[in-house]
């Protein structure tokens, strides 16, 4: 493939989101460490004030109201917001320990969720960092109750009441097989919350829940794809703490599976799963009486499969690694990791894929150097993850996943953002495997020592969202945003009516760009200040990002006087700026009253 063909070569994807009944955890025995959960000051000190005045908690955040069940759909059947204490005599937090067997599936599509949470029991150090558990509807009760999720790269503590939706004294959502156990209804509700309503929990694939219990960095296989070491990865998977999920894109043939590899499976309804697909005669295979009891019929929805058959029934396994080691090699390393948090801007900075040259170089763009090899190789192993931020909260607004993808360039000693021909005539060094509509696309590669840029996109241009960007590294590297410092040689500009020789020059650019109209689109606002102020400031991308948003029109366009204005505007700006930096060192500090004075007048 030539270099010109490659322009016009991304492909994009789309993947069904997990619709009710048809998601379910892969099970397996795993011991995988990490730090115990801990207790957060705000939520003790919070619950410390309720039990003083003896008042239990109703969170203003999340009110027992419908508009935090749902926003496009109202639920069929009258709903009562009900405590624990009203639904039962004596409600516990946690019986006998939180397992996989607590989680039943209510009247919500959130079965990607669940699956997620009964791998999550398996893990007690991961599962005591997401629910902590000295949590009790007896000592210094108050009705609140927290959890912890990983968010966009670091941990956030949810605080929620205990107040839960019921229909006739019976919990109408998530629901655990002991009537008086109420850890998990609380956790979906916190989670819930983290999201906007519940309904926002309908439909959606278990590696986002897994990765919001962990952090961790995931992958996904088609399992009709897929490699044929496919069950050493599983095992690998699961030997190293890993959260295993699998799915089913539509109905599959039975079959009569030949081969004694096994994979115990649990769905989420809790329901028995088709004779098929399961067998009560894996214990007569065991040789000791540890395996024999391991293989004994399970839990009501939890059965062993066949390997073979497995694969015939299941379209999809996702899997969430908690650090990037692959699982085809037993070597566990230490990474270097840098999270960049950025955005793409409507009419600014979201370029959409390579397919459209005219604004794919409008794209964040990130440096990325590898100095060191890996240990046995001459290359450097890198894992490149994009995130895309916030789009199951924004649904109620219609947000949807975008197709989001990134590419990576060489480069060499290039301090500015790379320009419209560098992609023209430069082909990716490597790339995602295709732009898909999940809210993490994650691809490992192994590159020269060197210089490059990594450019994170949607796949059609003006498609806005926040997003994490984060690159692991087996040995020392170092990626950072590239854009220009913010700098600036002030000049005076005066009315139209009397024109310098340096704003009719600002006039003529504008002109050359914009046409008999004299009007030009927000990314060839871009091109216009860095001509018309090379001499004089610099902005970086935030601020172009801030100033399309702020100038242009609706169509994306702007004229002549805001253009001018938007420049008049930045050197005031400026000025003010300098007018507080005495001693000249590019800091200030401001009261509340220079604060007022200098952004109401801006």
């Amino acid at each position: 493939m030539s270099e010109r063909e490659e322009k016009f070569s991304e492909t994009s994807v789309q993947i069904t989101e997990a619709a009710p009944c048809n998601t379910y955890s892969a099970i397996l025995s795993r011991n995988e460490a990490v730090k115990d959960a801990r207790r957060l000051k705000d939520f003790e000190e919070l619950k410390d004030k309720y039990t003083s005045k003896k008042v239990l908690f109703e969170d203003p955040l999340f009110p027992a109201r419908d508009s935090s069940l749902f926003y496009n759909e109202k639920f069929p059947l009258k709903l009562e917001w009900k405590r624990p204490s009203e639904i039962c005599s004596n409600p516990q937090f946690i019986v006998g320990g939180a397992n996989r067997t607590d989680i039943c599936q209510g009247d919500l599509g959130d079965c990607w969720l669940l699956a997620a949470i009964a791998c999550l029991t398996l893990n007690k150090v991961l599962l005591q960092r997401v629910i902590p558990h000295h949590q009790t509807f007896s000592e210094k009760y108050a009705g609140i109750f927290h959890f912890q999720f990983w968010r966009y790269g670091e941990w956030v503590d949810v605080v929620v009441d205990d107040r839960l939706p019921t229909y006739k004294n019976q919990l109408v959502f998530t629901r655990s097989g002991n009537k008086n156990e109420f850890w998990s209804a609380l956790l979906e509700k916190a989670y819930a919350k983290l999201h906007g309503s519940y309904e926002a929990l309908k439909g959606g694939n278990t590696l986002e829940a897994m990765e919001d219990f962990t952090g961790g960095v995931t992958e996904f296989y088609e399992i009709a794809e897929a490699p044929k070491e496919l069950y050493h990865i599983m095992r690998k998977a699961l030997e190293r703490g890993s959260l295993v999920g699998c799915s089913i894109d539509g109905k599959r043939k039975d079959g009569k599976d030949l081969k004694i590899r096994i994979v115990r499976v649990r769905d989420p309804w809790g329901v028995n799963p088709p004779p098929a697909c399961r067998s009560d005669e894996w214990a007569t295979l065991a040789t000791t009486e540890q395996d024999k009891e391991r293989l004994r019929p399970t839990e009501r929805g939890e059965f062993w499969m066949g390997f073979e058959e497995f694969q015939k029934n299941f379209t999809k396994l996702e899997i969430c690694n908690l650090t990037p080691d692959t699982l085809q090699d037993d070597q566990m390393l230490k990474w270097n990791v840098t999270v960049h948090e950025g955005r793409w801007v409507r009419g600014c900075s979201a370029g959409g894929c390579r397919n459209f040259p005219d604004t794919y170089w409008t794209n964040p763009q990130y440096r990325l150097i590898l100095l060191e090899t890996d240990a046995k190789r001459k290359t450097c192993t890198v894992v490149v993850a994009l995130m895309q931020k916030g789009r199951r909260s924004e649904r109620c607004a219609g947000g949807t996943l975008h197709n989001i993808g990134f590419a990576i360039y060489e480069m060499k000693g290039n301090q500015q953002p790379l320009p419209k021909d560098f992609f023209l005539y430069n082909a990716s060094k490597a790339r995602a495997k295709s732009y898909v509509n999940m809210r993490e696309v994650t691809e490992r590669f192994c590159l020269n020592p060197g210089e490059y840029v990594i450019i994170p996109s949607t796949f059609d241009p003006h498609k806005e969202s926040e997003f994490l960007l984060r690159v692991f590294s087996e040995n020392w590297s170092t990626s950072e945003v590239i854009e220009a410092e913010i700098e600036a040689g002030l000049v005076l500009i005066r009315p139209l009516e009397e024109e310098t020789e340096e704003e009719k020059q600002f006039r003529s650019i504008f002109q050359q760009i914009a046409g008999d109209d004299m009007q030009i689109n927000a990314y060839e606002l871009r091109t216009v200040l860095n001509r018309a102020t090379a001499k004089r400031f610099q902005l970086n991308n935030q601020l172009f990002d801030i100033i399309a948003m702020r100038y242009a029109n609706e169509r994306l366009e702007l004229d002549f006087d805001s253009y001018i204005s938007c420049l008049v505007r930045l050197e005031g700006m400026f000025r003010a700026f300098k007018a507080f930096d005495k001693d000249g060192d590019g800091l200030i500090k401001l009261n509340v009253s220079e604060w007022l004075q200098l952004t109401m007048y801006a």
